[in-house]
């Protein structure tokens, strides 16, 4: 249903809440990684990071230097150098990577349809609704949080090989 509405575009609008990127995937994926580093204050560099979470190198630098702009990662020049989280996991939401992504405007309808009915704005303020909902989920949840959760299952996983 959504991919007719969405190839059809007829309501202009961007489905990225209700979807997970490729793009926005790499980049979370990149931040758990270097989360996973943060307790040390160890720096990351390209091609570990791309190891770590099967990323391709050319890729990941441009999502590095996207999340560097948006604040959430910080370069380190010289031989030790690479990257690092700006500010520690507790305080990085999965809204705050997804908006440096996907830019602040996803997900919110285009109001400047030429053809504006009544069944468009009803659609548009349920689909308003819907990317409300995505981003408090989004909001509620940090790279701790998910780092938590990938050891719980790790450890799950331990225990059903023993």
């Amino acid at each position: 249903m959504f991919n007719l509405i969405a190839g059809n575009n007829l309501l202009g609008l961007c489905l990225s809440p209700m979807e997970l990127s490729n793009k926005t995937e790499y980049a979370i994926l990149s931040l758990m990684a270097l989360a996973a580093c943060y307790p040390i204050s160890e720096s990351l560099q390209i091609r570990e990071i791309a190891a770590r979470q099967n990323i391709p190198n050319r890729y990941l630098e441009e999502l590095l230097a996207t999340l560097r702009r948006g604040g959430l990662i910080k370069s380190i020049r010289g031989v030790k150098g690479g990257y690092v989280l700006a500010r520690d996991p507790r305080k990085i939401t999965l809204l705050d990577a997804f908006l440096c992504i996907e830019g602040l405007d996803a997900g919110v309808p285009n109001r400047n349809s030429t053809s504006q009915t009544v069944e468009t704005e009803v659609i548009q303020e349920l689909w308003h609704e819907a990317c409300q909902a995505a981003y408090s989920v989004l909001q509620k949840y940090t790279l701790h949080d998910l780092c938590e959760q990938r050891e719980k299952r790790r450890q799950m996983e331990l225990m059903y090989y023993i």
